[in-house]
């Protein structure tokens, strides 16, 4: 497996709760990454030949000195860096524009979310702060902006051309799957996001777990070295990417006999639940709690 992209999640910590949030972010929820720890990190994903660094969460601003470090080590070390963030630190374009400082001449993508789940419109008032400021100071951006359930085409809102459509996954597979329309599970033989075999880019939790997907573990950074870790990956021999990629979340289901309903929101939904009940099997590459909403409660 080679990689070009690590995201690291430098934190489950969140200012907000979205319905929609794949790895079950909140206010309350712990698991941060220290600078060593980042630093560490970082020398690996040289050695494994990584191009791209993103920083995010959870809310990676919430720990600014680590990711202010992170972003300014990552730079030097000669990665393309990105940051991920709800841009609740951007209440005026002045202030937006302190919070970017450290950040003009290293980052390469500033991505912010915008959406009924982080605002009151579509374009909220914080992004447009976020994105003004970063333009002012040559900071190229993006904006991440999820639909909602019950919306079939994607509008052009302001600066927002595009909307992805929610995947089912994590928080949204409880909080969202009433309001989505329902498909038989049996036609759900792909997985339609992930390249398990050769996924490009993976994420990096706080506790050091690799994941190709959101609660989809193939190593543990903490561990055993990153550059080990893609070396073995075996997708095919895999107990829960091996199903998925003979026939996606359907197969799944039917490799281990799951119970199930008759339909689901979506592949990412049925193959979330599988999961769920999978976890006590295979626990190691299951995981963590955090990703399946058993919050670790910050104290």
């Amino acid at each position: 497996m080679k990689l070009s992209g690590l995201h690291i999640l430098l934190t489950y910590q969140c200012t907000y709760e979205c319905e929609h949030c794949f790895v079950w972010g909140s206010p309350r929820q712990s698991g941060t990454l220290t600078l060593e720890q980042v630093e560490e990190i970082l020398r690996q994903a040289k050695e494994a030949g990584v191009d791209w660094i993103y920083f995010e969460g959870g809310e990676p601003f919430l720990y600014y000195a680590v990711l202010v470090k992170g972003v300014q080590t990552a730079s030097e070390m000669g990665f393309q860096v990105g940051i991920v963030s709800n841009a609740y630190w951007a209440t005026s374009v002045p202030d937006a524009a302190e919070w970017l400082q450290p950040f003009a001449g290293r980052v390469a993508d500033l991505a912010v979310s915008s959406d009924l789940y982080h605002c009151e419109k579509y374009f909220g008032e914080n992004p447009q702060n976020a994105l003004a400021a970063a333009k002012w100071m040559n900071i190229p951006t993006g904006v991440i902006s999820v639909a909602q359930p019950d919306e079939d085409a994607a509008p052009t809102l302001g600066q927002i051309t595009d909307q992805a459509a929610v995947m089912y996954r994590g928080r949204a597979a409880v909080a969202l799957t009433p309001r989505a329309a329902r498909h038989p599970w049996d036609q759900f033989a792909a997985c339609p996001h992930e390249n398990l075999r050769e996924p490009g880019r993976v994420h990096l939790d706080p506790l050091g777990n690799l994941h190709v997907c959101q609660g989809l573990v193939i190593g543990n950074l903490f561990e055993k070295p990153l550059k080990e870790i893609c070396k073995r990956f075996d997708a095919d021999a895999h107990p829960i990417c091996g199903p998925l990629l003979e026939g996606g979340p359907a197969a799944l289901v039917s490799e281990y006999n799951l119970p199930h309903a008759s339909d689901y929101a979506d592949a990412c939904h049925l193959c979330y639940e599988a999961r769920t009940t999978l976890r006590a099997r295979f626990p190691e590459v299951l995981g963590p709690d955090q990703m399946y909403g058993m919050e670790q409660v910050k104290i």
